[in-house]
């Protein structure tokens, strides 16, 4: 009787979550300047009386906790990758922390539309000149934050391997079509943790320009009252990405992603010109740009295998791990 090497047919779910990516490093400066400029104009914006600047303050604190959240849910993530705790790996990890994130923004804008509201009614005086000059700092912040952190948002994209498991746990690795490859394998990237910082640090940005006109109507206009408004304003930018962040994230949390034209994808690759049906498929996301699929099927066929399926599915980049279960009818 031959003897089978397990091993060989075994396999990790790391999903890329165990590698330490630039958009990790570059999120710990951006955390480090945020830290920086918050501090600055906190004390700034109580100097000077200017709520905006203040308001935009506290944003940049909201932006420090959220880029914190970020970077341990990425050490987390990259710490844990191997451990066997985590059925699919710890790719939900991220969207755990893009979801904290968000959660915490809510509450800071609610307490910066309160606070614009109580200065709207009790104005105070405001030294302008001074408040400008932090504001545009502030606000060179931001844009080099945005800059730094805007090209991984746009330009990840990851090379998975397929893993193949059916009745007989058989691997199905298939040669890589490359037409199939640029019509699967790009656009389905998506690093929770990333995008977070990457809106909290352009809502900074909006947020400290809304800050600046205020203080400039103010100083040249008179226009007070323009102050507190602005800080309102920002509160409702705050809650936007909030509300976006909040419905993306809980969206991967639990599986419930639009992966319509991934499972579009799989159903032409196993049921075109092939005497099989899909009668159950289910498809989900477990890294960055890594999804995984259950597909069962019907056939009335006989020597039809799942490894035949699997090659078939090898195509799709980011189809990492596959399951194929096959029915004769």
């Amino acid at each position: 009787m031959n003897t089978i090497s397990i091993e060989e047919w075994k396999h990790e779910h790391t999903f890329g979550a165990d590698a330490r990516t630039k958009g990790e490093r570059r999120t710990h400066f951006v955390i480090l300047l945020t830290l920086v400029t918050m501090v600055v104009e906190l004390v700034a914006g109580y100097w000077t009386g200017s709520m905006a600047l203040t308001a935009d303050g506290w944003h940049m604190s909201t932006h420090a906790a959220a880029l914190s959240i970020a970077a341990y849910a990425y050490y987390f993530a990259r710490k844990h990758a191997r451990n066997p705790r985590f059925s699919f790996g710890t790719g939900k990890v991220n969207a755990l922390g893009g979801f904290a994130s968000a959660i915490a923004l809510a509450i800071v804008a609610v307490l910066m539309a309160v606070e614009s509201v109580e200065r709207l009614l009790n104005p105070v005086e405001i030294q302008f000149g001074w408040a400008i000059l932090v504001a545009v700092i502030g606000l060179v912040v931001n844009v080099a934050s945005v800059f730094m952190l805007g090209g991984d948002h746009h330009h990840h994209h990851h090379h998975g391997h397929d893993h193949g498991h059916g009745h007989g746990h058989g691997h199905g690795h298939g040669d890589h079509d490359h037409h199939a490859h640029e019509a699967h394998g790009h656009g389905d990237h998506k690093d929770h943790n990333l995008r977070a910082a990457y809106l909290h640090v352009m809502a900074d940005a909006l947020t400290s320009l809304t800050a600046i006109f205020a203080l400039l109507a103010g100083m040249y206009l008179g226009w007070g009252w323009m102050d507190p408004v602005m800080g309102i304003v920002g509160s409702v930018v705050i809650s936007v990405w909030a509300y976006g962040l909040v419905r993306d994230t809980s969206q991967s949390l639990l599986d419930a992603e639009d992966t319509h034209h991934l499972e579009q994808n799989i159903r032409r690759l196993v049921e075109e010109d092939h005497p099989a049906q899909i009668s159950d498929l289910h498809v989900w996301r477990v890294g960055n740009a890594s999804f995984a699929c259950i597909v069962a099927l019907v056939t009335s066929e006989e020597g039809l295998s799942t490894g035949q399926f699997k090659e078939r599915l090898a195509v799709i980049d980011t189809l990492d791990h596959v399951t194929v279960e096959l029915n004769q009818a």
